[in-house]
């Protein structure tokens, strides 16, 4: 079980909040306005914390010291940027996702190392995919015999820098695409994987679970 800290509770963070905590994982959720957490259902058993998301006392009190994951999800960018920003540089949470309206920060953020979703694709499975790594390897597509599957691929920081042929060959996927600062690329023989990239590929279904620890590993080492 691990314990993930969200800030804002809207539609989504409620969402959030609420499939996280069904999975059994410690939810601490913050709000400005105590009035949003009518938006909790009943029974809920995280904190819910009255306070500025970006305020380190407030963090605090939401234990991000011990947080597996911090998503900033509140209506607006500039708060959810520094909320994330204090999240990583002074508590060195390293899951972090923000909640993003204007297109043109998002790639500024991203460029960054700050993962971002954009409003206009922006949904709580998003988000979950961003903090949740076993989230990720569940498949966007999958073929008729039900044996391949597209999927988001969650890797370990260590991967940056390399290619993308060398993911593929130590995970044996095929990686179909990139979206790198919200746009889809096709890679090439000579592409490497970027901060902030989002990698897309074909996965053979008995084979997600290794796929999944593979890259979530630190790559090896060549003799």
């Amino acid at each position: 079980m691990a314990h993930f800290v969200i800030m804002g509770c809207g539609r989504v963070g409620a969402t959030l909040a609420h499939a996280l905590e069904d999975s059994g994982h410690s939810v601490a959720i913050i709000d400005q306005d105590e009035r949003a957490f009518r938006r909790l259902r009943t029974g809920f058993g995280g904190r819910k914390i009255t306070g500025v998301g970006f305020d380190q006392d407030t963090l605090k009190q939401a234990d991000i010291e011990n947080a597996y994951a911090f998503a900033a999800v509140s209506s607006g960018d500039n708060s959810n940027i520094l909320a994330t920003r204090v999240a990583r540089e002074t508590f060195h949470v390293e899951h972090v996702v923000a909640r993003i309206y204007d297109p043109g920060r998002a790639e500024i953020y991203q460029r960054l190392g700050i993962p971002t979703v954009a409003a206009v694709r922006w949904s709580a499975d998003q988000v979950l995919r961003r903090i949740l790594p076993e989230t990720a390897i569940k498949g966007d597509f999958r073929e008729p015999s039900g044996r391949l599957f597209l999927c988001e691929l969650a890797l370990h920081p260590e991967w940056i820098g390399h290619h993308i042929v060398d993911i593929e060959q130590a995970a044996e996927v095929r990686v179909a695409y990139l979206t790198r600062f919200g746009e889809g690329i096709l890679p090439g023989p000579d592409t490497s994987y970027q901060q902030g990239d989002t990698v897309h590929a074909m996965v053979v279904s008995t084979r997600s679970a290794d796929v999944a620890r593979i890259l979530a590993a630190v790559p090896a080492k060549e003799n």
